[in-house]
């Protein structure tokens, strides 16, 4: 596997295509792809503002999803890389979340360390900020921070 450039519309277009519960992210800082030896798109990870608030202090960058077509090892290439360009732009932090039931084993392979468990939440809606579920409401969460 290669590291590759990719652009916000292909890498929002895989994650489309590939995740296998999210949609894109609204946003993105950055996105990086991993290719075969022949060139093609195998998976991609996108880099963004962290989404809760209280992580979102201006250094720190949160990888918001990543998709693969069930490439071996692409995910943890792409975890590395996200933290060395994250390094790169002058971030200090880069943290992501994993659901219950997904290993973390790319996370580990790359590195990585889990931080803390979230409790599942009821969902996003409240009175004074109206939100849709996305089908992963009732699900806990981990947090993993890079090296």
């Amino acid at each position: 596997m290669n590291l590759v450039p990719v652009r916000s519309r292909e890498a929002r277009e895989f994650v489309r295509a590939w995740h296998r519960h999210h949609p894109p992210p609204a946003g993105q800082v950055f996105a990086v792809g991993a290719a075969d030896d022949q060139g093609m798109l195998r998976a991609v990870a996108i880099a963004g503002r962290p989404v809760a608030r209280h992580f979102d202090d201006g250094a720190t960058l949160e990888v918001t999803r990543t998709a693969s077509d069930g490439a071996r090892n692409a995910n943890s290439l792409l975890y590395s890389a996200c933290w060395r360009a994250a390094r790169a732009l002058g971030y200090r932090r880069l943290i992501t979340y994993t659901q219950e039931g997904e290993s973390g084993s790319s996370l580990r392979g790359a590195g990585w360390r889990l931080i803390a468990s979230r409790p599942p939440r009821a969902g996003w809606h409240t009175p004074s900020r109206p939100r849709a579920g996305h089908g992963n409401d009732h699900t806990a969460r981990f947090l993993w921070e890079a090296p």
